[in-house]
Order: structure tokens, then sequence, then C-alpha cells
């Protein structure tokens, strides 16, 4: 999997390392206010009465944090740790991946202080205004033209399917995230965009799904398809299956957008496309679920006492039901059912609390461990802890959304004998109210997890700080 030669090679490092440790800040933030926005829907005083702490305001900012902020981050880290570990050499320039880590930093910070402010697009996952979309742009082409240079100088004759994985989501968004921003500004915050009606849908959701499909699958199967067999200490479970899943991912998941838009304006056919691609996509999804999984044969005892491991396998099941659960929701009668509900959040968030936060917090403390140069973290039982917490927190809120979703899909469309809704809207909203409590606190759970996490880590890194410098001093002594 990695590159061989006669003499070590001297990777770069360091910009790993800062990735590393921001990502980590990023995920205690983003799961942050994630809980305050649902302290907000369960008990609207949470909302305070200012303009920029709104659910409204806060909510884009959520999103955006844990999946550009704190997604963005795991994706550097581990993408310029793999594509130097698998081709045995280093990046092809240090400076533009240093200028990658301020740019995406700055972009971050500025979203920080637009979504508060209400300087929005409106687009779900694509908010942020024209100034910072260009510098999306620049950053992004930035990180991907050194990434692909990189592989172009591998010390390697093959690609490992981790960099395929990754050139694929870094093409994709480029030209997902150019095409769906264009717009026409009218002022530094405000802009509109070029698309009306029902093509803005369309793209946006183009966009949107496959955002998800790119960003927060695509290049977290990179990271999958790395760690789990390095973290295992076992080979691939089968190579030939994660190159058809690559291939079926990158020709299959660009179809899917129009799901999102079933029983709207848009032409019926291309709804009925996106599902039935959807369902199709179930099959090379639960292969890569099933690779990794298999990848463990012969190493299953090590998940009594790898906790890191343990992340990473409950990621892959996670993994599997999201790409089944999705694909379930297109169909247009369940669909009927799930549109505009709380099914929908339960969904992305097994997937994004399952799927990707669980395989990133497995990837960042394999990287603790590397990058410092430690054999194991400063408290493994807190690795434990925060496995736990992030578990029954993810499963906490998920149900709470499934329940809730479901019956207001039921409340909604249910009739008296008359013909006339049997629950006012008022009557629902009231209904979700405990379940809106338990996702709350579900969310507070899994934050807990992220806070025990960035302690561990810090004391880690510590930790190794002052080993080197008794190291050091011991020898010049």
């Amino acid at each position: 999997m990695e590159g061989n030669s006669a003499t070590p090679v001297k990777y770069d490092m360091e910009v790993v390392r800062w990735f590393t440790i921001a990502a980590a800040i990023y995920a205690v933030v983003g799961t942050l206010v994630g809980v305050i926005i649902a302290a907000q829907l369960a008990f609207p005083l949470m909302n305070f009465d200012l303009e920029w702490l709104t659910f409204g305001r806060l909510r884009p900012l959520h999103t955006n944090a844990v999946i550009f902020a704190f997604g963005g981050c795991v994706l550097f880290a581990t993408g310029h740790y793999i594509v130097q570990r698998t081709g045995g050499t280093r990046l092809w320039s240090n400076k533009l991946a240093w200028f990658t880590f301020i740019g995406w930093n700055l972009i971050i910070v500025s979203a920080v202080v637009s979504f508060p402010m209400g300087w929005t697009q409106g687009k779900e996952y694509a908010e942020l205004e024209w100034p910072i979309d260009l510098a999306i742009a620049v950053v992004w082409l930035v990180y991907g033209f050194n990434y692909i240079m990189t592989v172009g100088i591998r010390k390697t004759s093959h690609i490992y399917v981790s960099n395929w994985f990754t050139m694929a989501m870094i093409v994709m968004i480029t030209y997902l995230h150019v095409f769906n921003s264009l717009a026409i500004p009218v002022s530094l915050t405000k802009s509109y965009s070029i698309y009306s009606g029902v093509q803005d849908a369309m793209v946006q959701w183009w966009y949107g799904h496959n955002a998800v499909g790119f960003f927060l699958t695509g290049g977290f199967l990179a990271i999958m398809y790395y760690f789990v067999p390095k973290q295992a200490g076992r080979p691939v479970f089968s190579y030939r299956l994660s190159v058809l899943h690559f291939w079926a991912l990158a020709f299959g998941y660009v179809w899917l957008g129009g799901h999102h838009l079933q029983y709207t304006a848009l032409p019926d056919w291309t709804g009925s496309l996106g599902a039935a691609v959807s369902l199709a996509m179930i099959i090379p999804s639960w292969g890569g679920a099933m690779n990794g999984m298999m990848t463990l044969s012969g190493a299953w005892d090590k998940l009594r006492t790898d906790y890191i491991l343990r992340f990473l396998v409950v990621s892959l099941a996670f993994y599997a039901m999201s790409t089944f659960e999705g694909p379930v929701m297109s169909i247009k009668t369940v669909n009927a059912l799930s549109h505009y509900t709380d099914w929908t959040i339960g969904h992305v968030h097994s997937g994004a609390l399952g799927w990707v936060a669980m395989v990133s917090f497995g990837a960042i403390y394999h990287l603790i461990k590397k990058l410092w140069g430690v054999d194991k973290m400063y408290s493994d039982s807190l690795v434990n802890v925060h496995f736990w917490l992030a578990t029954i927190g993810t499963v906490i809120y998920v149900v709470a959304m499934w329940v809730s979703g479901i019956m207001q899909g039921l409340m909604w469309r249910d009739y008296d004998e008359y013909g006339t809704l049997s629950y006012t809207f008022v009557e629902s909203v009231s209904a979700m109210h405990p379940y809106y409590v338990m996702r709350m606190i579900g969310g507070l759970i899994f934050n807990i997890g992220t806070v025990i996490a960035l302690f561990n880590i810090v004391m880690t890194v510590r930790t190794a700080a002052s080993l080197r410098s008794t190291n050091a001093v011991a020898a010049h002594a």
C-alpha cells in the first residue's frame, strides 16, 4: 500500500498536524452550535430575542461548521497524509499545502462572521456569499492541483484506490461549487443566483446531493480504504471490489439529485430517474461497506481492546444503513410520507454523525499517534468513553428524528370522515416537542464526546512534546 525506497522519505507532516488539530477543534464548535439550534427548536426562548443568534442564522453556521470546517479539515489532513504515504513521496509543494490551510481557515472565519449577520444566498450547503465563494474556489483548486501533482511525482507505479476517491471528489466538487454558485452580485454581501425557479432548484440539488456523494462520501471512503486496513493490520479484503465501488460511485452518484424534489414543479421523470439510480446505488455502497467489514477477517478480536478500530467499524455499519435508507426514502410512495419531515433530518444525521464523524475520529486518533510518534493516546479509556458517547448520542438523535418524522408525515395527511385535515399544523408541531428535546439530548451527548476527544488529543500532543524535550536533554547530557 505504501511506497518503499532504499532511503526513508522525510514527509511534509507539519501541515497535516495543524489540519488534524483544527478538525478536532471544529468538531467541538460545530456540534455545540448544533446543540444550541436543537435547543432553540425545543425551547424558543433559546433564541434570546437576538437577531444574530436566531435559528435561521445559526443553522447554516452549524451545517457549514460540521461539513466544511470539521469535515473539510479532516479531508485535508488525511488527503495530504495518504497521498504522501501511498506514493512514497513528499508533497509536490509544501507551500501550497500551507496556503490551503491558511485560506480554508480564513474562509471558516468569514462564515462565522457572515452567517450571524444574515449575509446568505439561501442555498442549502452553499449559503456563503459570492466573495467567499470565489475564495473557496481558489483554495480548493490549489489543493486539487497540489494533490494531483503529488500523485504525478509518486515513487510507486500503482495509484492506491484512496487517491482515486480523493481525486474524484476534487474534480466533482470543483464544478459542483462553481456552477451552483454562479450569481449576479449587487453588493459585497448580496447576490442573486443566475438560475431562476425550478432550474435553480434542480441545480441546487444536483449540487446538494453530490456534495453529500463526493465530499461526505467519496472523500471519506478514501479515509476508510486507507485507515481501516492500517488500524486492523490487514490488507483490504478485496482490492478489485474497492475499484468497482469507486467507478460505480463516480458514475452513479451524479444522477441522484432529483430525488430531493419529488412532488415539486420539477418534471416527474427527473425524480423517477433519481429514485431509480438511488436504488441501484445500494449495491456498490453495500459492497464497499462489506469490503471494509471483511477487511477485519481474522482480526475481529482486536475490537475488544482497539477502541480506534471500533470507531471505524461502527462507521461502516452506519454507512451501510444510510446508503440503504436514502434510496428507500427516494421511492415516491415512501417520499410522499417522508418529504419535508424530520425523517430526512434523521437520515442526514445517521450519515453525518454515524458515518462521517465516526470514521473521521477513527482517522484522527490514528493520525495523532502516527504524527506525534506515540504508541498510545494520553488515555485509551477516554477514547472508549468517546466511542460510547458518540454511538449513544447518535442513536438517540436518529431514533428521535425517525419517530418524529414518521409521526409528522402521518399527522399531515390524516383526514376525518368529512375530508378535512384531522390535525392543524400547530398540533403537529406540539406533538414533536418531546422528540425535539430527545434530539437535543442526543446531540449534547455527542458534543460532550467531542470535548473529551479534544482534551485527550491536546494532552497526547503535550505529553509527546514533553517526552521529546526530555529525550533531547538526555541526549545532550
